[in-house]
């Protein structure tokens, strides 16, 4: 029998400092994503970071936390729900990091009889610190405690036509009867080094300007690459000129370079170079959750209007719109005839 595992990342159980600590813990430790050898990723995360960050973190998870609860989680669990009416096959849902678990989430449709599941990292990119810690936790749970399940991955969708179609109609939609200047792309940043070491070739991501736009092996893994990938893709459909649209990396951590150009930097220097309206899209994120309804809409406006804009128009993630609910479905659909043909 087969089945579907949707997985986000993930979110404390309550914007309480104590919640938000066990969550960072969790999340920080990851090798893949501070990837230290352990004693100094200890060192740093429970020696620094847990001292001084959760008090922080949990404020700012407290200015965006929903009635029914995190968003990341209950948008995630909306998609699911109506996804889950549109296709045959049972659909489940886990986080990364925090609950439901990746362990809960299979174990759920174990329950159910499934032994053959499609796994759908619910990230566009492919990204060290994003699908493929999902990949390597998800091998790892089966080897020791489901045995049985087979796995399939969907892959990175992040030049898909059918979800550049719907990026770009929830940006299209999200801007009409709204006057803007400029439109900033702007996708989670990773350290540098996370491009390096993500390079199949072991020679090709330079991050020169020149590495992304050559044709190459290393595209397969490269987040930086399949970013602009995806600017390219939509500004192509929406008809965008050059100097109409940016991309920027937002949320780096600690002082070693990540990807530039930085989404606050920018965000402040459009303000002070003149530009009076814009508006942002965050296309790493398939759902709305801190990074988007905070850092974004509410650091970012902040800052824009500080340094003197007048107005920065923030479009929400594309969540469980019925035209992304289709598509998803769709290729579910896709997954579980041909798995039925080749059996």
């Amino acid at each position: 029998m087969k089945g579907v595992l949707l997985i986000n990342l993930g979110s404390p159980d309550s914007p309480e400092p104590k919640d938000v600590k066990v969550y960072l813990e969790e999340f920080l430790m990851d090798e893949r994503v501070i990837d230290l050898p352990q004693w100094a990723r200890t060192l740093l995360v429970k020696g620094i970071i847990l001292n001084t960050r959760p008090k922080k973190s949990a404020k700012a998870y407290g200015k965006i936390w929903w009635e029914e609860g995190s968003p990341l989680i209950v948008l995630t669990e909306r998609l699911q729900k109506q996804v889950q009416k549109k296709v045959a096959v049972p659909v489940a849902i886990a986080m990364r990091y925090g609950n439901p678990s990746l362990y809960e989430g299979l174990k759920n449709l174990g329950d159910q009889g499934v032994d053959e599941i499609l796994l759908v990292p619910l990230y566009p990119q492919f990204a060290m610190a994003t699908t493929e810690t999902i990949l390597v936790l998800a091998e790892q749970l089966k080897n020791q405690h489901f045995p049985h399940l087979d796995f399939t991955i969907l892959p990175a969708f992040y030049k898909h036509p059918d979800y550049v179609r719907v990026l770009s109609n929830s940006i299209q939609e999200s801007l009409q009867g709204v006057e803007w200047e400029h439109l900033i792309f702007s996708y989670h940043g990773v350290p540098e080094r996370h491009i390096r070491k993500s390079d199949i070739t072991k020679s090709h991501c330079k991050i020169d300007g020149l590495c992304c736009q050559t044709i190459s092996p290393a595209h397969q893994f490269c987040y930086r690459h399949q970013c602009y990938q995806t600017t390219q893709e939509v500004a192509k459909l929406l008809e965008l000129k050059p100097d109409q649209y940016t991309t920027t990396f937002q949320s780096r951590l600690g002082l070693d370079p990540w990807l530039q150009p930085y989404t606050d930097k920018t965000v402040a220097n459009k303000a002070k170079a003149g530009v009076k309206k814009m508006a942002i899209v965050t296309p790493a994120f398939v759902s709305d959750c801190l990074e988007t309804l905070e850092e974004i809409g509410m650091e970012a406006v902040e800052d824009f209007e500080e340094k003197g804009g007048e107005h920065l128009h923030v479009i929400p993630c594309i969540n469980d719109r019925s035209d992304w609910v289709q598509v998803l479905s769709r290729w579910i659909d896709q997954w579980a005839l041909a798995e039925k043909e080749t059996a």
